[in-house]
């Protein structure tokens, strides 16, 4: 049976599971726009209102949901408009899928209307970039595509199709041949194991007086949070998250003693430099977890069980890897791990936890001042949701108290920009999460910078009525880089006050129901009107105009250095 290239690229997304689309049509994409009108009720698209927002959108599905996330567009600008959303998801091992159209194969290098080079822009921002310029190559490059995206450590792939490929025919394949030549062979390039240092990494954690389990965004990943949790309770490990593992392990369980990195909690960092062995599940030990490398647990030995090999020894040797998925790896650990308590070494952290709440978070969730807080404010949204919800954070202060204080209950409830702390990223996040997880809360947690940087999402919400609950924490300021000028620049303040439109306004202009306060007493009746509401909705509270985030770890310091004020 004969088919255009553009019907195959819509067949071929809905083979792969694909359920919503998030993109933006053009004239090079056009030829595959015309093969969605077709596809009916199999596939739905979304339209945003910036190709970067379809990135962050299917980033957010991918993070809420564990599968793929695709998005569609045109060439020139709106291929360069996702480079950014690609980057995202690559530093925090995000699954995407990204089509988007190209000048007709003819044209390639003629500098013609919106062509531009987007395989050799991207290079750096994907696992695979791949230009397809025969209608017949489109099957088994969309099926490797997603094979290469989901496998290893995931990650974004971009495919850029000619539009004489959209358009051209071609005899299409059964479809079991498409699958096995285009996915088996990458599975089994991108997925390596090694678990023979299952043994001495148990020997190592049996001999331990002192022992600290670190969790990442990996456990999240491979699913391999009740093995995680299995691993704790029986060998009595304290467990602290880095920032993308929020969720991987309840806040309330009893071993778990808080968030790692420069404005984590103050008794993981500071004990970390006194563990005599850390095993470290899914993560790389990035800067803000490690703070200086020459300080950083130098009398540790270290276990680290990841799936990408480039990331073993790469800041922080170990002592052992298990190299494979952490949840497969965790298995293989258990049935030698023996049965501990560290009672002494657990009530180390708690001291510290007290030290914090006196010192900080007292202050935080209970202000005395008359101006709202956004520690607060999370911390009321945390007790009113149970800590069921889906936290979506953008990227300055209001991402680390909404990393502080609210209280994971579930997993892949906690989505935020890591790596590269793209400002922007929540409210299209948000998006894609709730269409991937309609069952549950979305609640997007956001600065008043950050919001203005994709607030034309908000035609996506009109639109598509996407029932999310966006909470503006607005302190009138880029609120991280000034506390960054004031403590570190000698309060020389440089371009970081901000103004805002009326948010309220705003989401009345799209119909979208909005609320602001800005008084201790009118919050519960504000953020249960919120969660009450049954479609979108924008609850802002205006917050201290210049408080700060503590702890801080400072730029070059260790982590032993942490700042309580």
């Amino acid at each position: 049976m004969k088919r255009t290239g553009g019907q195959a690229i819509i067949e071929s997304l809905i083979d792969q599971g694909v359920e919503v689309l998030f993109g933006y049509p053009g004239g090079a994409i056009m030829p595959t726009y015309d093969a969605l009108y077709d596809a009916g009720d199999r596939i739905r698209h979304v339209l945003v209102r910036h190709e970067q927002g379809a990135a962050h959108a299917a980033e957010g599905y991918a993070r809420a949901t564990g599968r793929v996330g695709a998005c569609l567009v045109t060439s020139g600008p709106g291929a360069t408009n996702l480079i950014t959303g690609l980057m995202d998801a690559l530093m925090d091992s995000t699954p995407i899928v990204c089509v988007c159209g190209q000048v007709r194969s003819a044209m390639l290098g003629s500098d013609a209307f919106q062509e531009a080079d987007i395989i050799g822009l991207t290079l750096a921002a994907t696992k695979w970039s791949y230009q397809i310029t025969e209608a017949a190559e489109i099957p088994q490059v969309i099926a490797k595509a997603f094979e290469i995206a989901r496998s290893g450590r995931p990650g974004p792939v971009l495919i850029d199709v000619t539009r004489d490929a959209q358009a051209g025919l071609f005899e299409s394949q059964a479809r079991a041949d498409i699958q096995t030549a285009g996915s088996s062979r990458v599975a089994q390039a991108v997925t390596r194991r090694d678990f023979s240092g299952v043994g001495n990494a148990a020997r190592l954690i049996n001999d331990a007086r002192r022992p600290f389990l670190l969790v990442g965004q990996g456990v999240l990943i491979s699913r391999a949070e009740d093995q995680v949790r299995a691993l704790a309770e029986k060998a009595g490990l304290p467990v602290a998250s880095t920032l993308l593992g929020l969720s991987a392990f309840p806040t309330g369980h009893p071993l778990y003693v808080g968030m790692l990195g420069m404005h984590g909690n103050y008794g993981p960092n500071m004990l970390t430099n006194e563990a005599d062995v850390i095993i470290a599940v899914g993560m790389r030990f990035d800067d803000r977890v490690t703070g200086r490398l020459d300080a950083y647990a130098r009398q540790a030995k270290i276990i680290h069980v990841e799936v990408d090999p480039a990331q073993v020894n790469r800041n922080v040797p170990a002592d052992v890897a298990l190299i494979g998925d952490a949840a497969e790896a965790i298995e293989a650990l258990l049935p030698q791990v023996e049965d501990k308590r560290h009672d002494a070494w657990l009530a180390r952290f708690r001291a510290h936890d007290a030290e914090e709440h006196e010192q900080v978070i007292s202050g935080e969730v209970s202000p005395k001042s008359p101006q709202l807080c956004m520690g607060e404010v999370v911390d009321r949204i945390s007790t009113k949701t149970a800590g069921a919800a889906v936290i979506v954070s953008d990227v300055g202060q209001h991402q680390m108290l909404a990393a502080r204080h609210y209280a994971f209950k579930a997993p892949l409830s906690h989505i935020t920009s890591g790596g590269l702390g793209t400002m922007g990223f929540a409210l299209p996040a948000a998006l894609g999460a709730k269409l991937g997880v309609p069952e549950r809360e979305v609640i997007a947690i956001i600065g008043d910078g950050g919001f203005q940087m994709s607030m034309q999402e908000l035609g996506t919400l009109m639109q598509e009525r996407i029932p999310i609950k966006m909470v503006i924490l607005n302190n009138g300021h880029l609120g991280m880089v000034r506390q960054w000028q004031e403590l570190f620049f000698d309060a020389r303040y440089a371009e970081v006050s901000i103004q805002s439109p009326d948010f309220v306004g705003l989401c009345g202009s799209y119909g979208i129901a909005a609320r602001s306060v800005d008084a201790h007493e009118d919050l519960d009746d504000a953020i249960d009107e919120m969660l009450a509401a049954p479609g979108p909705f924008l609850l802002e509270a205006r917050v201290g105009r210049t408080d700060n985030v503590f702890p801080i770890i400072p730029a070059g310091a260790s982590v032993s250095e942490i700042r309580l004020s």
